[in-house]
């Protein structure tokens, strides 16, 4: 599969998810088998952009400094792959201000949001709730397209709610402006995530437009990906949700669509290993303070998907994790609980 001049190394993407892909958790997908990896969805409002908030979710490389009498050295953590930016607004200027803005910073895809169902979001006309208007968005997606020299792809739901289903006209309409690929959720943005996702829309969208199709949501196996697949005839498949807290979900995908059968099931030992590595990063990007607190999500969804043999103990750790301040002590009870559990 190809984004413009891009070929993909498979067409798996993991899909921008705000406050959870942020660098750490997309270069580990990126290692664990995922094709194409997308940030955070950032603001299109100037306003914002120097937040460290906003800074953060933009950043595609950062140094962890060692102590030098550790005997270590600086470590460059860079983008892994494609750099692939979400942008998010209502307003067609200042989102195409924000992708050359991005792409100045070094982003060689831009991924206009018109997907996202969040109150907050859908509030200042953006998100999905540019669906209601095909007119504005025709004029965000010819305007980003023309203020950039790079591929500019959409990620959209089916519609507004299930009496407004308008997916293909925004595909049509993307198609025409000069989008290269487009994403879409089995949802409009009144169901948000409930209800099972549908990809009747997908298949028909797939069968209108010649530019590549991805086909998202309620993607949780690898049975349902060769389904949804097969269903849908889509270029690609994104994967969100069912990557928290388990990453190599891409790697198991990837291997049932090429072979048919099931790798093995991952052993806690490598569980722990990625967990390990995965809070490490948290603690070195976001700090130890912030890094604290952003890896208790994360631990607490690999305990809950990592297929632990004792469910209990799992929970009680929970518990006791989310009262643990500092990024040693973390490590340190990760260790300890894994010692006593594998």
């Amino acid at each position: 599969m190809r984004i413009g001049p891009y070929l993909l190394d498979n067409n798996l993407f993991l899909a921008p998810m705000a406050g959870v892909t942020d660098l750490p958790f997309r270069r580990l997908c990126k290692n664990l088998g995922a094709g194409v990896v997308v940030s955070e969805m950032v603001t299109s409002d100037p306003l914002l952009q120097n937040s460290r908030k906003t800074r953060l979710r933009l950043a595609h490389d950062f140094v962890t400094e060692k102590h030098p009498m550790n005997d270590s050295i600086a470590q460059h953590q860079s983008e892994p792959g494609l750099r692939v930016v979400q942008i998010a607004g209502g307003d067609a200027e200042i989102l195409a201000q924000a992708a050359v803005s991005n792409v100045q910073r070094g982003a060689q895809v831009i991924d206009i949001n018109m997907g996202c169902p969040a109150k907050k979001v859908c509030k200042k006309a953006a998100g999905s709730a540019l669906l209601k208007d095909p007119k504005l968005v025709d004029e965000i997606l010819h305007a980003v397209v023309a203020a950039v020299g790079i591929p500019v792809t959409l990620k959209i739901r089916t519609g507004w709610d299930q009496d407004s289903k308008n997916a293909l006209q925004i595909a049509k309409l993307a198609e025409d402006a000069g989008i290269l690929s487009l994403a879409i959720h089995g949802r409009t943005r009144a169901c948000k995530y409930k209800g099972e996702a549908e990809h009747e829309t997908v298949a028909l969208v797939k069968q209108s437009v010649k530019i590549p199709v991805i086909a998202n949501g309620d993607i949780k196996t690898p049975e349902q990906a060769k389904q949804v697949l097969d269903y849908t005839k889509a270029d690609g498949l994104m994967v969100g949700r069912a990557a928290q807290g388990r990453p190599w979900i891409f790697r198991e995908i990837g291997y049932f669509l090429e072979h048919g059968e099931h790798l093995p099931a991952i052993e806690i030992t490598e569980v722990a290993q990625i967990l390990m590595q995965h809070v490490k990063a948290l603690h070195e990007f976001y700090g130890q303070h912030q890094g604290v607190r952003i890896a208790r999500k994360h631990t607490s969804w690999y305990l809950a998907e990592s297929g632990m043999t004792n469910p209990q103990a799992a929970i009680e750790f929970k518990k006791i994790f989310n009262y643990l301040l500092s990024a040693d002590e973390q490590l340190q009870a990760l260790t300890d609980y894994f010692n006593n559990n594998t």
